[in-house]
């Protein structure tokens, strides 16, 4: 008997065999081409690198350190590790593997022991004669089982590369939540930094603005200026002022904005150096070319997982129209008593093959295929639309940085105009041959000038890490995912 049930194993095994190496019907999947395969470069690359052969290795998730700045680096790693939304992606990545496990652990079979006993009692009546009488039987029995689908035509594996394709996505959806917290992260330190740097301006407004009172009150009681000029200049301050807690207002929310994206209370953090008061680093990048985008940005890469799976799931219907071949084989003992079913004579046994093919279904099985079509056709336009909105995203943060160069040229000379003309006006006012609306007026302008160009600045910062961003930050052509 034992040999009957190694040979069940063996024809188990061989039909294992088969299901693995069976036909698979269903469409084979290839990438999907896009505007990115027939763009030979971007539009307006402006200083930045195209040629796809000098692109350095660089790890993917540490772009953020080329802006040399410990406190944002220390802010970015809070970040990773503390913010919810990133441990919420995380364990969905956790399900998309557990349901990988389950869709492989399908193509294998199931083997189960069973030990059950059965004890049960029944009356018969015989008559006046006989009387009635009971019966008492109990039966033991144990069996190991073995159930295989033979995976033919391919559904069983069908579904695992689907599944396969889903855990990839999930992980791609990862990546683009970890790249959009880092820049979150980055563009909030810097508008807490412009900030700073603004209510910087502000307090010396005051302070300069109060000198020039100063000078009018001191002007004003040797009986050189006029009354009006006193009320001016004490306007001029006031308006200062005023300007003051405006922006202090917009700091505490910029550092309630960053503490909610590093996990913790509002309010509670302390505050951030002023550390990037110069501009970064904006040396070249080496962009590549927008057929790049397909294996940089994770959010293009999830969106063409997506398509993969869609495409599996059509070979997955396509394989219900084909017969199931299932197997199944037991062995085990019956017998009255517990010490008799570990005896020879009491052995058990069974083999069993079922082939169930479908035959009329209302055109379910069709509907299904045509549903499936219809979903890849659907997320095939999302992948196109992926690829078209991530190029516009390169682009646009190209010439955003091109453009505001150009306006901070402009803005770095009004500015040191504007303040030699604060500084002439005032000088020509103490010496009596300028009036006090034009030493207000170029106060008025220098604040201005200066403002601008700390928010033109702060700018150039958030558009280079939308590039990144829109990059997929740095990049490694060594870490590849494959399906």
């Amino acid at each position: 008997m034992r040999r009957l049930f190694v040979s069940i194993c063996c024809f188990l095994s061989i039909f294992s065999l088969m299901g693995f190496s069976g036909c698979m019907v269903g469409p084979k999947y290839s990438r999907p081409k896009t505007v990115a395969d027939t763009a030979t470069d971007y539009v307006r690359p402006g200083i930045h690198n195209q040629d796809v052969n000098d692109i350095e290795t660089v790890e993917i998730d540490q772009w953020w350190v080329r802006f040399g700045d410990s406190a944002t680096s220390d802010l970015v790693q809070r970040a990773l590790g503390n913010n919810y939304d990133l441990k919420a992606a995380a364990a969905r990545v956790l399900q998309a593997q557990a349901s990988l496990a389950e869709a492989g652990g399908r193509l294998w079979p199931d083997v189960s022991y069973n030990l059950s006993r059965n004890r049960g009692k029944q009356s018969f009546n015989f008559g006046g004669a006989g009387g009635r009488f009971s019966l008492i039987s109990e039966t033991w029995t144990q069996n190991i089982s073995v159930a295989y689908i033979v995976d033919l035509f391919g559904k069983l594996r069908h579904a695992k590369q689907a599944a396969w394709a889903d855990m990839f996505a999930s992980q791609a959806n990862e990546q683009t939540l970890i790249n959009s917290i880092i820049a979150t992260v980055i563009m909030a330190r810097i508008d807490i930094a412009t900030t700073q740097k603004r209510l910087a301006i502000a307090r010396a407004n005051i302070l300069s603005r109060s000198n020039t009172l100063e000078i009018v009150e001191r002007r004003y009681s040797k009986g050189l200026v006029g009354p009006v000029d006193v009320r001016l200049a004490r306007e001029n301050l006031e308006a200062s002022k005023v300007l003051e807690p405006s922006i202090e207002l917009s700091l505490i929310t910029a550092h309630h904005a960053l503490d909610v994206l590093l996990g913790r209370q509002p309010g509670t953090s302390e505050p951030l150096p002023e550390t990037l008061a110069d501009l970064p680093d904006l040396e070249p990048l080496p962009i590549g070319v927008p057929a790049s985008l397909l294996d940089r940005r994770p959010d293009v890469m999830s969106a063409e997982f997506a398509l993969h799976a869609a495409n599996e799931r059509i070979g997955v219907s396509i394989a219900q129209l084909y017969p199931d071949l299932t197997l199944t084989a037991t062995y085990g003992a019956n017998a009255d008593r517990w010490r008799d079913i570990w005896e020879h004579f009491a052995e058990s046994y069974s083999a069993l093959f079922t082939l169930a093919q479908p035959i009329f279904k209302g055109g379910q099985l069709r509907a299904q295929i045509n549903a499936a079509k219809a979903r890849y056709e659907e997320l095939a336009a999302n992948y196109a639309t992926a690829v078209l909105t991530a190029m516009r995203e390169v682009e646009d943060a190209l010439i955003s940085e091109q453009m505001l160069q150009k306006q901070l040229e402009h803005a770095q000379r009004r500015f040191t105009e504007a303040k030699a003309a604060e500084e002439l006006s005032r000088q020509r006012y103490q010496r009596g041959v300028e009036g006090i609306l034009a030493v207000l007026e170029s106060e008025r302008r220098c604040r201005i000038a200066e403002e601008e160009l700390t928010i033109l600045k702060g700018q150039i910062w958030t558009t280079r890490v939308n590039l990144y961003l829109a990059l997929g930050g740095d990049w490694d052509y060594e870490k590849e995912n494959e399906i």
